[in-house]
């Protein structure tokens, strides 16, 4: 059975084709069906960023900007600050804020990086909420917890060095925590809803799997069983001309009567054959099995028609019956007895041609049905008959099937007996 890995792109089309620009390109990396993220190729490669990434990107840029210019105002009122500090602010806010470009590619170094220079200049403040909540959305929790908790940390020590002149310093200390509590939380709100996303793919992708992996496991099972059948119907058939023209082969001075009655049997049987074939080959190209235009399967009614049969073959078949009503038995566990029997039948007059074989069945409901088919030890060397070797095994899971068990082996004085116990509820 033939299996497809869920990532393979030749079976999963990529996510959300004509959209993708409303996505992160982060998001559409991992959904659409490329190397795993440990593989080599994945991680010597970026995703290019789509229209939604650079409208992000310049969005929080201006943010950044804006804060920085806003707090810029705000420095000439700040006592005991020099005109070199004020410039100094100033122009580590201008780098921070073209460090908001980078944050997709160093998140955690930026948010970093952040920390102390966002201690020292008012103006990088912005960019320093900006790579938190970038932080929050690209990476695990723990790391936004280490750079979170130390801005926290730092604050109290911030405001306390630089008080803002026009908010109370317990009040700006509120301030600043609300508001680096309030980014975490945006960006981890974020980050939820890409993970629902792609766990929502995954399920789907493993949904898709499983169902084309039920399906070829249902035709692997329906082939099984075709062949099952085909070997159970087939082989009785190919059995009797295989034997009677041997007997013609090796016998070509046998009476008149013997060569008809021979050639009648492999008439008939080739007939047969051709007909059960049809009948399988025409099972395989209707849509629905139940094809009211089958021929009807074989129940336990037909053993004593089978019986007939072998004995016309040459064989010596003795039938014994202890069932109150054949009709009663299900369908199933007749059919399953009846090719039990077939296929016992037809091992006997392969390799234990000329000996005696009976046949019994009994049972009654609530009881089981229970058969055996034994032949008499073979006195003479028997010719090679070609087979498949799997019958007495297509037997047994067939058996198993309908709920019963099969056993099979030699008996006592050197014949072979094949027993059978069926369910009859």
């Amino acid at each position: 059975m033939s299996t497809v890995r869920e990532d393979s792109p030749e079976r999963i089309p990529a996510a959300f084709p004509g959209r993708r620009w409303l996505l992160p390109s982060a998001l559409i990396d991992q959904l659409d069906p490329r190397p795993g993220p440990d593989s080599p190729d994945r991680r010597s490669r970026r995703p290019r960023r789509t229209a939604r990434d650079w409208i992000v990107d310049f969005t929080c840029f201006l943010i950044a900007v804006v804060i920085g210019l806003l707090a810029a105002d705000g420095l000439e009122n700040e006592p005991g600050l020099s005109h070199g500090l004020e410039i100094t602010d100033q122009l580590v806010g201008a780098l921070a804020c073209a460090a908001v470009w980078l944050r997709r590619r160093y998140p955690v170094g930026l948010a970093v990086a952040m920390l102390p220079l966002g201690f020292v200049s008012v103006t990088a403040g912005g960019t320093t909420l900006v790579a938190l909540f970038t932080l929050a959305v690209h990476r695990p929790f723990r790391y936004v917890a280490w750079v979170a908790g130390a801005q926290i940390a730092l604050q109290p020590f911030y405001y306390w060095l630089r008080p803002d002149p026009e908010l109370p310093y317990l009040g700006v200390v509120l301030i600043g925590v609300l508001l680096t509590v309030s980014v975490v939380g945006w960006g981890m709100l974020a980050r939820s809803k890409r993970q629902l996303m792609l766990s929502l793919r995954d399920r789907a992708r493993r949904a898709e799997t499983e169902a084309r992996l039920r399906a070829e496991q249902a035709q692997r099972l329906a082939r099984e069983a075709i062949a099952r059948e085909m070997h159970d119907v087939l082989a009785h058939r190919l059995t009797l001309l295989s034997v009677h023209a041997g007997a013609l082969e090796f016998r070509p001075d046998a009476p008149r009567e013997d060569v008809v009655r021979a050639a009648g049997v492999i008439r008939e049987s080739a007939h047969e054959a051709l007909q059960d074939l049809r009948e399988i080959i025409g099972v395989l190209r209707s849509a629905e099995s139940d094809d009211a235009g089958g021929r009807p399967q074989p129940t336990l009614e037909a053993l004593d028609a089978l019986v007939s049969e072998s004995r016309e073959a040459g064989m010596k078949v003795s039938l014994r019956a202890r069932v109150a009503d054949p009709a009663a038995v299900p369908a199933s566990v007749g059919r399953t007895a009846y090719r039990i029997a077939q296929e016992a039948l037809t091992n006997a007059r392969k390799h234990a041609p000329g000996t005696e074989v009976t046949v019994s069945v009994s049972g009654a409901p609530g009881d089981g049905l229970a058969m055996s088919v034994r032949n008499a030890p073979v006195d003479a060397e028997v010719p090679h008959v070609p087979g498949s070797g799997q019958g007495l095994i297509g037997l047994t899971e067939r058996a198993v099937l309908a709920g019963g068990t099969l056993e099979h082996g030699a008996t006592p004085d050197g014949g072979f007996e094949v027993r059978a116990r069926l369910p009859w509820g």
